[in-house]
């Protein structure tokens, strides 16, 4: 099955900014790009869906781009669109807006709960690492373009997440920026862990340069550096995503008494970030 990813159009500017983003995601992977308008019944979703992926043929003429119209509830359609797909792409106003802004409000916070593909939530407006680097993503140094920005569970990594983290900064030619946090309390359900730069995590014993030392062989085109923080992580990551091209959290698959939900490091990060959020899920 070729390649893809997905994003979630309504016509709306969020939306647009977020196709505009993913297809220079489409770029850096050389994947096709999927634009998804997902509605019930609207006599104008078509003509959507159509000035959407006109204004993105223009901007990338050598993207492989489809339109998909679906007749369903948005979060249901989209979900079922990540199934066959690398990446899920949805526009979000930006911290102005809070979670409560994001597109179609709960259609957002419901993929990014449920998906078991990586969701990307990308504010509106421009972002000044999309514009240095020029359409065709040229960069002339590795400073061109800010940092990833990893917020990684230390007591618990992931292989999903850091090989998300990596990939992301090595296709960008970024520095990957390592954050996690200490806390003499343990955050519950966060998926930023608690454990001091350089002493071992709760992860037998391991410390974090031990957790990066393989990912670092892998990707050993990749800058990493390391920023531990005391205290409430998601603000950190906030904080982070000022100067960051793009923030990574981590998402544990777990089911709660009422449906699937995502932890307060992520929901918070989700509703402050200045900067793209990807969310990945992992076991």
């Amino acid at each position: 099955m070729p390649r893809t990813i997905i994003v979630g159009v309504d016509g709306s500017p969020g939306s647009l900014a977020a196709a505009d983003w993913a297809a220079r995601e489409a770029r850096r992977r050389d994947v096709s790009l999927r634009l998804v308008h997902a509605v019930r019944q609207s006599p104008d979703a078509d003509r959507s869906l159509r000035e959407a992926q006109a204004k993105i043929a223009r901007r990338h003429p050598d993207l492989r781009i489809e339109g998909d119209r679906v007749a369903a509830e948005p979060a249901s359609a989209l979900l079922t669109a990540a199934d066959s797909a690398d990446l899920v792409v949805l526009g979000s106003p930006g911290p102005a807006g809070g979670v409560a802004g994001l597109l179609a409000g709960s259609v957002a916070l419901a993929v990014v709960a449920r998906s078991r593909r990586p969701v990307v939530l990308v504010p509106g407006g421009p972002r000044q690492d999309e514009h240095r680097t020029g359409a065709h993503d040229t960069v002339p140094q590795a400073t061109a373009v800010p940092d990833v920005v990893l917020g990684l569970d230390l007591s618990a990594p992931h292989d999903a997440v850091l090989e998300f983290s990596f990939d992301a900064a090595s296709r960008r030619a970024a520095r990957l920026r390592v954050v996690h946090g200490w806390s003499a309390e343990p955050y519950a359900h966060d998926e930023v862990g608690a454990a001091e730069a350089g002493q071992p995590g709760a992860a037998g014993g391991r410390t974090l340069s031990d957790v990066l030392e393989a990912w670092r062989e892998k990707f050993p085109g990749v800058e990493v550096t390391e920023q531990a923080v005391i205290g409430t992580a998601g603000t950190h990551l906030a904080e982070a995503s000022g100067d960051a091209s793009l923030v990574v959290v981590g998402r544990a698959e777990r089911r709660m008494p009422v449906g699937p939900a995502i932890g307060p490091v992520t929901q918070a990060v989700l509703q402050h970030a200045s900067a793209p959020v990807a969310v990945v899920p992992h076991a």
